[in-house]
Parts: structure tokens; sequence; C-alpha cells
């Protein structure tokens, strides 16, 4: 196997990032959300020009509520804002509203949108259905508000990272295939699409920075549930739908040195031989999670250019 050519931007923190991480009990995660919360939990300084509203909606049936954090500019709307629903990521097992709350206020201040992000049930607590179900809740409630909220109801894009593009991928399928919201778009940014773990780049990348092949065996194992058995759901693995037809536009992103890169190549190929128009863009150099070190060459291209993928995207006609 040929030495792998990381972007020269990484080469002072690739040492100190974690390859493999045990997930393999309650207590380990547990331990591994703490370590991410404390990380996360010292956000640089809210911007000046968004105001954020803590809500909790009602969740699916049988459920608890689901909290969501809604993003809002505070410039005079010039007219209904288009919406762009937020899926954080973290592995099915972790991460949370504050993790993406720099990119949400970020995002809802350059595109003068309404950004949505939902605290979706993790698992091993709670397996597949209950996160997703979680993220529909929330997109439902989003459109039955559009009018509260000030939002065009034609103008809804759901995205995501990792994991959290997993689920954007499914609550996109749900959507299509429940008559639920329409959606404008689906931004899928280096996502977990598939429990298979058969492609190439998933054999190949063992032991890579932040995100590898061990990891997401457990994964898929905690999301999937230890009483599983039988066909895996397409709306757990979207990779397994056999059709993709009637799916919003979408914009795919991959990294080279990603486990997860192979099955998002996959999946956009096969949105556009279903006809659905989608943008691929697998960035050199990279791997799983680069784009969180923003100084980076690479990560400043990806913002850049899914800033203006959005942008498009959420355009009146």
């Amino acid at each position: 196997m040929s030495e792998r050519k990381y972007d020269p931007a990484f080469k002072d923190i690739l040492p100190v990032l974690p390859t493999v991480t045990d997930f393999s009990t309650l207590e380990m995660i547990q331990e591994m959300r703490g370590a991410r919360a404390e990380l996360f939990g010292s956000p640089t300084p809210d911007r000046d020009d968004v105001e954020k509203q803590d809500r909790s909606i009602a969740g699916p049936d049988g459920a608890p509520p689901v909290p969501i954090r809604v993003y809002r500019p505070k410039a005079v709307a010039k007219g209904l804002r288009p919406c762009v629903f937020e899926i954080h990521g973290g592995g099915f097992m972790t991460g949370s509203i504050e993790m993406m709350d720099p990119w949400c206020q970020a995002y809802a201040a350059e595109l003068d949108a309404l950004v949505v992000s939902v605290e979706y049930r993790l698992a091993p607590e709670h397996p597949f259905p209950a996160g997703l179900e979680d993220c529909y809740a929330g997109l439902q409630w989003t459109a039955a508000n559009a009018d509260d909220l000030g939002i065009d109801p034609a103008r809804i894009a759901v995205a995501g990272q990792s994991a959290g593009g997993g689920l954007a991928a499914a609550t996109a399928l749900l959507a299509r295939d429940r008559g639920g919201p329409p959606l404008c778009f689906q931004l899928l940014e280096i996502p977990e699409l598939d429990d298979r773990l058969e492609t190439p780049s998933m054999k190949e990348f063992n032991d890579t920075p932040l995100w590898n092949r061990p990891n997401a065996v457990w994964s898929w194992r905690h999301y999937l549930g230890p009483n599983h058995t039988g066909e895996v759901s397409p709306y757990a693995a979207p990779a397994r739908a056999k059709d993709l037809s009637g799916l919003p536009p979408a914009y795919v992103s991959t990294m080279e040195f990603d486990p997860l890169r192979d099955e998002g190549i996959e999946y956009a190929v096969r949105l556009l031989q279903s006809g659905v128009p989608c943008e691929l863009h697998s960035y050199a150099g990279t791997f799983h999670g680069s784009a969180l070190l923003p100084g980076a060459e690479p990560s400043k291209r990806n913002t850049r250019e899914v800033g203006e993928v959005l942008r498009r995207a959420l355009a009146t006609s």
C-alpha cells in the first residue's frame, strides 16, 4: 500500500489525532460523549447578527419531546426566508446541537436563512429508528410552522455531516415515501450510508484519523441494535435503497482517506443514474472530519463550496 499523501496543512495535527476508538460498551461511549461535549462546550463567541432559540417539540408517537435550536438572522427579512434543516454527526452514538452551533450560525447569517438544528436520540440506548424518527419529526414541525417561522415551505433543504449525512439522506427518503414535507435540496457531507462495510475504502482504512473501519463496525452494530436480525432497512442504511428516483437534488462530499469515501461516491452516482441532479466533490489529501480544522486550505475550499451550493439551491426561482 502506497504512503497516504495527506495535504501538508494537516502535517502537524495528524500525529495527535485519535484513530481507533473503543466504542464497545455504553460506558466507553458515554466517556467519549463527555470528551466531545467538553471539546464543543467552549464555543466561539456567538455572532452578533444571528439570534438562536432552544425549543422542545413533540416527538414521534410514544416518544419523548425532541429538542431543536432555531437560528434566525437579526436583519429584517425582505420576504420569506429559506430554511436549512441541519442534522449533526457523531457515528449515531455521539454528537449534539452544540457541535454544529458555529456552522449553523455562520450559514444562517451568510445565506440569510433560518437554520433548524435537531437533537436526536443516540445509540446504543436508542437504536434505529429512534434517531431518524426524531429527525423526521423535526422536519415535519419545521414545515408545519413555516408561516410562524417566516420561511418559504418550498425552500427547505436538509443537511448533515457523517452520520448526520446518512440521517439526512434517510430523512429525504422518508419525506418522499411518506408524502411528507417537500425538500428542495439535500446536502450530504461525508455521509455514513452503508452498513455492509464492503467498499474498497472501508476495507482499506483501518487506522485513519477520527474515523476508520473498526469505528464504523461499532457504529452500525449499536445503531442497528443488539437484537437486529434479517434485512437492514434502507431508512437505516440509505445505500440499500433500491429506488433513488424522485429525491431532491443533492451535493455529496467525500474525503480521500476516509473509509466512508466510496459509499458516498457510489450514492452520488446512483442518484445521477436515477435522474436526480447531484454534484460530487471528493477532496484530495483529506480525512474524515478534516473540515473541523478550518484553517487548512482544503477546509476553506469546502466551506466556500458548501456555502455557494446552498446559496444556489435555496435561491428563489
